[in-house]
């Protein structure tokens, strides 16, 4: 379980650095190292929970939390990362979702919005996006933040670090309310059983989180690093949608 709790840690900087938790890819990863199908939203959830916690907190300390804008999309995306934890999903489909998941994941990361002005959205339109965000959240194994952030960037919803907290907060309320569902749908105690066996990887993404907040908090997202976590995502993608 050592190199796969370097590569969790890794995950866990990289993602942290641009304001999210990496459940996307500790999915992957999860599923391509062969564990079985039915722990592994709850494993990547737990992972999520840790690096966004700190980062959230953080990023309140900082002042740079836009409470009143962001409540909203969490109140709409929560229920439906609950329901989303409930549902059943067989591997096979699981494994599709995640990997289409993993690709846009990868292009969202890409986006650069370099427009003049906002793009125009409606502020129900924002919502439903994040309630279906949320549903995916629960059922994968993700926050959502990392396509909600691309969005919020392209429509000028605030500036860059205020976008990093408000993604934070996000993966943090769906990966609580996402592991909360899968707990109760599967057996609880042996769940969290299976979460805890998987300490080395817990313990890994709470130290690579902890170093990608600091430098998200400092300096707010890295082009750099966007590119670097889009690699990564990418690549995760691909071998997990076409096996190599």
């Amino acid at each position: 379980m050592t190199g796969l709790a370097a590569l969790f840690g890794l995950t866990a900087l990289l993602y942290a650095a641009v304001g999210f938790g990496g459940g996307s890819t500790y999915t992957a990863l999860l599923l391509l190292g062969g564990v079985a199908v039915g722990l592994v939203p709850a494993i990547s959830l737990a992972c999520n929970i840790i690096v966004v916690s700190g980062g959230t907190i953080r990023f309140a300390r900082a002042g740079v939390m836009p409470w009143a804008k962001a409540l909203p999309l969490i109140a709409v995306a929560a229920p439906l990362a609950f329901l989303g934890g409930l549902t059943p999903v067989k591997q096979g489909v699981l494994v599709t979702l995640l990997g289409l998941s993993l690709l846009a994941s990868a292009l969202a990361l890409l986006i650069q919005p370099r427009t003049a002005k906002p793009v125009l959205l409606r502020p129900a339109l924002l919502l439903s996006i994040a309630a279906a965000l949320g549903y995916l959240a629960g059922v994968v194994g993700i926050g959502g933040g990392i396509f909600l952030a691309p969005i919020l960037h392209l429509i000028r919803w605030a500036e860059e670090r205020s976008v990093a907290a408000t993604a934070s907060l996000f993966i943090l309320v769906n990966s609580l309310f996402g592991l909360t569902g899968q707990l109760i749908k599967g057996q609880g105690d042996a769940m969290a059983g299976a979460v805890a066996s998987h300490w080395p990887l817990l313990a890994a993404v709470l130290i690579g989180g902890a170093v990608g907040t600091q430098l998200a908090v400092k300096s707010g997202p890295a082009a750099l690093i966007c590119r670097l976590t889009a690699v990564l995502v990418g690549a995760a993608a691909i071998r997990l949608l076409f096996g190599f």
